[in-house]
């Protein structure tokens, strides 16, 4: 089953009674959001006593869980919310498929909540974990959000973890070999020219990205020295990527090779290239990362660095159930995806 969950932040009347929320009984009690819910919600693995103090207090405090939650709500169903940054990315939908069918395989439930990597929402969506799920499946951009989820004692794993959270299990993705294999091919096919087009929302929020520090890495180990002419940041689009192949091109028309932080920054910025008179891979190749079906559509087609999404999102359910099924310290390590090159016409 899944429901999409929505963000909505309502309006307050200055004459109505405020509402008294899962947090003011949780603060009353003595316990974590998460047990509250788990007592409303009647599930297992709650002391009956504690069960019984947190229903006495919220009937006192006037307490009413939401219509949502309560349409979600059946004894003994398992219900993971899973986080993503936008449903219209093509990166997404495949994770989620690899998240719905893992569940389904264990007749859990799954609500999906998007957020678009805004913070605001972010917090919002996490508020939202704590109160109405058993289990997050979370991407995450912002660090006060992870915590957050983290601190309110809410079972979660995230997705595309990096070094980010050690306290909390994930799922990583080796960009340093991945990124290698990629620029080897780049430079086994004899570029010593090449640029690399960035995310532009990562960068200002979490910082450098591990596939621009491979890439800068790379290059120094090869006596290739970049600056930041070389490195372009663009918004997560296809648009966004020819806008930025547009600035490459003037601060460095030599460049011969672009390596992109995914697949639609690189389909924008080949797209570009080729409207401005350039030879696809002629004149310059285009090297992208996901390995998203779409790549397959433009011409030329792009190489790519593939990773397994829906294994991803069935790996992340894989983890969930461990925390469920006891303490986190049975989710020794974080599960690792390795990316596959996959060459193609762009290179």
């Amino acid at each position: 089953m899944i429901v999409f969950g929505t963000v909505t932040v309502p309006s307050v009347s200055t004459n109505s009674k405020p509402r008294v929320t899962i947090d003011h009984v949780a603060r009353a009690v003595g316990v974590s959001r998460q047990t509250v819910s788990r007592a409303i919600n009647n599930k297992s693995e709650i002391d009956p006593g504690t069960r019984q103090r947190i229903l006495d207090a919220a009937r006192a405090m006037g307490y009413r869980p939401s219509r949502f939650a309560r349409g979600l709500v059946r004894q003994h169903l398992i219900t993971v919310g899973l986080v993503i940054a936008d449903v219209l990315n093509p990166f997404f939908p495949e994770v989620t498929a690899g998240v719905l069918e893992a569940a389904e395989h264990r007749g859990w439930q799954v609500v999906v909540y998007t957020t678009n990597s805004d913070h605001r929402k972010e917090l919002e969506v996490v508020d939202l974990l704590i109160e109405q799920v058993d289990v997050g499946v979370a991407f995450l951009l912002h660090q006060d959000a992870i915590v957050k989820a983290a601190g309110a004692g809410l079972p979660f794993i995230l997705l595309d973890k990096g070094d980010r959270a050690p306290e909390v299990p994930g799922v990583r993705i080796d960009f340093e070999s991945g990124v290698r294999q990629g620029l080897e091919h780049l430079l086994d096919r004899g570029h010593r020219r090449i640029a690399m087009i960035d995310d532009v929302t990562y960068l200002s929020v979490v910082g450098p990205d591990p596939r621009r520090e491979v890439y800068l890495k790379v290059m120094a180990e090869r006596g290739l020295p970049v600056d930041a002419g070389w490195i372009q940041p663009a918004h997560n689009s296809v648009e966004g990527g020819a806008e930025a192949m547009g600035r490459l091109l003037a601060a460095r028309p030599d460049v011969t090779a672009v390596f992109a932080y995914n697949d639609v920054i690189a389909i924008g910025a080949q797209r570009r290239a080729a409207e401005l008179g350039l030879r696809i891979p002629r004149d310059c190749a285009f090297l992208g990362f996901d390995g998203l079906t779409v790549g397959e559509l433009v011409e030329p087609p792009l190489t790519t660095l593939h990773i397994d999404k829906r294994r991803l999102g069935e790996i992340a359910v894989e983890q969930a159930a461990l925390l469920l099924g006891g303490p986190e310290e049975r989710v020794a390590e974080d599960a690792v995806i390795r990316p596959e090159l996959v060459v193609r016409g762009s290179t």
